[in-house]
C-alpha cells in the first residue's frame, strides 16, 4: 500500500485528505491512483461534510519540483499561500530540537531564549480570528 491520509483539526472544523497511489497483492498491482482514491473534504464545526476538489499541479515529480523551485527561487512576496520561510525560521526550528535534547539530559525544562542570546520572535503570517473569515488563496 503507498499513500497516506492526513487530517487537521481546527477552531473551525477538520479537513481530511486521503490518497491511496498504488496497492499491491500477491505481486499483482490492485489499483493505481485514480480519482477514487484521492479523497478531500471539509467538515464544519457546525455543519454538514463537503467534498472538494484540491488544484492539482501538473509537472515535474508528482508536480512537487515546479513548486519546490517556485519556493526557493522565487519572490517570497508572491507566495499566495504564504509558506515561504527564511533562514531565521531553519534556525528557530533547529533550537527546538536542540533545546528538547537538552531537555532529555538535564530533565528540566530548557527555554530556547536562554541558549541563544539576541533572538528575537519570528515573523509569523498574520491568522485570522475565530470569528473572522478565513482567507482563501487568490488564483
Amino acid at each position: 500500500w503507498e499513500g497516506y491520509m492526513i487530517s487537521f483539526n481546527g477552531t473551525k472544523g477538520r479537513l481530511e485528505h486521503n490518497i491511496v497511489e498504488q496497492t499491491h497483492s500477491s505481486g499483482t498491482n490492485q489499483a493505481q491512483a485514480t480519482n477514487d482514491s484521492v479523497f478531500t473534504r471539509i467538515i464544519p464545526l457546525r455543519g454538514s461534510a463537503k467534498k472538494i476538489t484540491p488544484a492539482e499541479g501538473q509537472d515535474g515529480n508528482g508536480s512537487g519540483d515546479p513548486v519546490m523551485l517556485d519556493a526557493i527561487f522565487q519572490d517570497p512576496r508572491l507566495d499566495i499561500l504564504q509558506r515561504a520561510s527564511d533562514e531565521r525560521d531553519g534556525a528557530n526550528a533547529t533550537l527546538v530540537g536542540v533545546a528538547a535534547n537538552e531537555s532529555f539530559v538535564s530533565r528540566k525544562t530548557v527555554f530556547i531564549n536562554d541558549l541563544i542570546k539576541g533572538r528575537t520572535r519570528p515573523a509569523l503570517t498574520p491568522m485570522p480570528s475565530r470569528s473572522d473569515p478565513v482567507p482563501m488563496p487568490k488564483k
